[in-house]
């Protein structure tokens, strides 16, 4: 059986945010739910957000590290929020392995927020139900876009392409050969909820100053200038002390 999801390159990933607010703007004008904002322009503009980015820093100082954190629902093959809903609205589709709610029939009673152990459901104060990531299903279906772009909109705005779209349980598609290759992994596999979307975990890497400082910080490097500015140092002539120019 199909299983749609997303894969996130936890070590591509740049934390621009670009995903979230692509994800806004498609979902708050898409005909399936509007997604609410409370004082936009205020000091607190909460708001329904299918996708949030969660920042951490690991280490002491100095020694410290930064990664971002994707988060959006999982799309759970054993969705611990579809048996628990009273009314039936939540449900996972068994054609494509989506999770999704009825908005008909949710009663806002928020139990499939408190059986979610990755805190992916989200309760939209003006209408009164529970809402979540979709996978862009409106988009994915939608035979009038062109094939590349029947993809959720954070991973066709994502411009470190650290998102996937596809069949995790097709091995010829993209998605299942990059788990594969790199390891993928879930959140929380303990708990039994066999999620959908995976990680791509991130590769410590290390950089030797001095490598780097021979290639970037040559007068014939356009970036040479910049990299002095933002140092604050001059390449100053003798004869004009100004700093040279490089073309």
């Amino acid at each position: 059986m199909a299983q749609f999801a997303l894969v996130i390159d936890l070590n591509t990933c740049v934390g621009c945010h670009a995903c979230a607010t692509n994800c806004k703007e498609w979902n708050t004008q898409a005909a399936f739910g509007p997604l609410s904002d409370f004082d936009p322009y205020g000091a607190h503009p909460e708001g329904v957000w299918y996708n949030r980015i969660m920042t951490y820093e690991t280490g002491e100082f100095p020694n410290t590290q930064v990664f971002h954190l994707p988060k959006s629902c999982l799309h759970c093959q054993d969705a611990p929020c579809v048996p628990v809903c009273p009314t039936g609205a939540s449900y996972k589709r068994e054609q494509d392995g989506i999770v999704l709610v009825n908005y008909d029939d949710c009663i806002g009673c928020k139990l499939c927020s408190w059986s979610c152990p990755y805190g992916c459901r989200e309760f939209d104060e003006a209408d009164k139900v529970m809402k979540k990531c979709t996978l862009c299903i409106d988009r994915v279906y939608d035979e009038s876009l062109p094939p590349e772009h029947r993809k959720p909109a954070c991973v066709l705005t994502c411009p470190a392409r650290a998102r996937f779209f596809g069949d995790i349980e097709d091995p010829e598609s993209e998605v299942y050969k990059v788990i594969e290759e790199r390891n993928g992994f879930v959140l929380f596999p303990d708990m039994g909820t066999n999620p959908g979307n995976h990680y791509l975990p991130r590769i410590e890497t290390k950089v030797n100053l001095e490598e780097f400082e021979k290639h970037i910080l040559k007068p014939d490097n356009p970036l040479f200038l910049e990299v002095m500015k933002r140092h604050h140092v001059s390449n100053k002539t003798p004869e004009t002390n100004q700093v040279e120019e490089v073309v």
